[in-house]
């Protein structure tokens, strides 16, 4: 019996960097590792070098190709050497929130960036912080504009020289603003648009495309972005829709078609097949729930707890914008509580309200991705909050559609070297990698009183919104 071709994943996200090693074949986990990134909404990109070599450390022996999975949207701009001249401006970062404004505007309206590109910009999006940056000293020593996973891709390789041969995918150029899904190419003039000149762009490459190779000899892969590299490790199919909640919420599906949402709600992304990936992402999500337990003084556990001994919220409606918002679009925004009288001030009352403030903001998500004619006939639940179990309880009926619970694991890391595995066999699909899922526990919440809880929720975002619009001294 021969021996495992090995494979490594990379997940270089917004809070760490993680890395699994892989049987090329099966696509069981064999070795793993993690090391923090830096708190923060602007980063060194050195960081996530420091902590690719913290996490790999020991891990890549016998490895014989590697991808790398990196947070969307990161800006990293480089001058001629390859140097970086500006920290890099992360896609939880909304300080181009009125740079947004100017550039829907100025190219015709949200319609017209549909069109365009298939999103709408919102401060997350890699334009709109090349327009923040213009004026400033660094941008007028930079010559080239990349993404994270670009970034580390070319870190990566043995023959790197300056700007020269730097790559990136489909998956995660969809996400800047400047590349059209629809098209499969640039659209260079927005970034003359945003940024007043041209820069050089990374090479698109193919799905499965080697693109390098490591000191060490491994072959490396495209790799892409991180949400594209989730889909890719759930292997999510026609009626799976990913739902997500780390320090993000995502809703995605994967689609044969382009879509292009004239609203902003969903960004029609690319994946990392050769298909799409419609998707709504708001910026609150995991930390929701332990910022409500630390405002309570519950731990997590006690948390669960009390929002499940709660006969329900009462009329206490959380609308949950701590950190501002990208789904709705109210980057100024903070969050809300109404329906706060002595019956709801209550531990258990609060806890309940904030599971169901976030899976209302989810629950919209997925109601956009039907809007765009994607059929929801079943939930992958995922990411650190999935394991509540309040969350669990509540999401089949206020999400609309079954509910099944993947494995815990490192999807996006799991989805990289999945990737990596296909760029080292030549294939034309990727390898078949079993996804393990389970059921959550009973649910809690009638559909009736499901519908209830999110009208009002609804309700209150429509008469609160004025004021949610209005930016915040933070």
């Amino acid at each position: 019996m021969s021996e495992s071709r090995l494979v490594a994943g990379v997940d270089c996200s917004t809070q760490a960097t993680k890395v699994v090693v892989c049987d090329a074949d099966t696509g069981a986990v064999l070795r793993e590792g993690r090391a923090p990134h830096p708190d923060g909404t602007q980063v060194d990109p050195a960081e996530w070098w420091k902590a690719w070599e913290i996490a790999s450390d020991g891990l890549l022996d016998g490895v014989e190709a590697i991808s790398i999975g990196g947070q969307q949207h990161g800006m990293v701009l480089l001058d001629d050497a390859g140097e970086v001249v500006h920290p890099a401006v992360l896609w939880n970062d909304t300080s181009s929130a009125d740079a947004t404004v100017e550039l829907i505007s100025e190219l015709g309206g949200p319609g017209a960036w549909a069109a365009a590109v298939g999103s709408v910009p919102v401060p997350s999006f890699t334009v709109t912080k090349l327009r923040w940056v213009r004026d400033t000293d660094a941008a007028s020593r930079a010559a080239a504009v990349v993404l994270p996973h670009d970034w580390m891709t070319h870190r990566l390789a043995a023959d790197r020289r300056g700007i020269e041969g730097i790559s990136t995918d489909r998956g995660d150029a969809s996400g800047t603003g400047w590349w059209s899904p629809a098209t499969n190419s640039y659209r260079p003039d927005l970034v003359e648009l945003a940024f007043g000149r041209s820069l050089e762009l990374p090479r698109v490459a193919g799905p499965a495309e080697i693109v390098g190779q490591t000191a060490a000899g491994a072959a490396l892969a495209a790799g892409t972005g991180d949400n594209m590299a989730a889909a890719l490790g759930l292997d999510l199919q026609p009626g799976d829709v990913a739902v997500s909640l780390g320090t993000s919420g995502t809703a995605f599906a994967r689609s044969a078609d382009p879509t292009a949402d004239a609203s902003g709600l969903v960004a029609g992304f690319a994946d990392a097949t050769g298909g799409y990936l419609p998707l709504v992402c708001t910026l609150n999500a995991a930390r929701v729930l332990s910022a409500t337990a630390e405002l309570l003084g519950l731990d997590l556990e006690a948390f669960n707890d009390a929002a499940l001994t709660s006969a329900g919220s009462n009329g206490l409606v959380l609308l949950p914008y701590l950190d501002g918002e990208r789904t709705p679009d109210l980057p100024h925004s903070t969050g809300l509580i109404y329906g706060l009288t002595r019956a709801t001030a209550q531990p258990a009352t609060m806890a309940r309200a904030a599971v169901e403030g976030l899976l209302c903001g989810l629950a919209d998500a997925v109601d956009a991705l039907r809007a765009q004619g994607l059929p929801v006939q079943r939930i992958l639940l995922l990411g650190g909050a999935a394991r509540s179990r309040a969350v669990q309880a509540l999401a089949p009926a206020l999400l609309g559609a079954e509910v099944v619970l993947p494995e815990p694991a490192e999807y996006v890391a799991l989805g990289a070297a999945r990737q990596a595995a296909w760029a080292l066999s030549g294939a034309d699909t990727p390898p078949t990698w079993q996804v393990p899922t389970g059921k959550p526990e009973s649910p809690v919440m009638t559909d009736s009183e499901a519908a209830q809880v999110r009208a009002l929720y609804s309700q209150v975002l429509a008469t609160t919104r004025p004021l949610l619009s209005t930016p915040y001294n933070r």
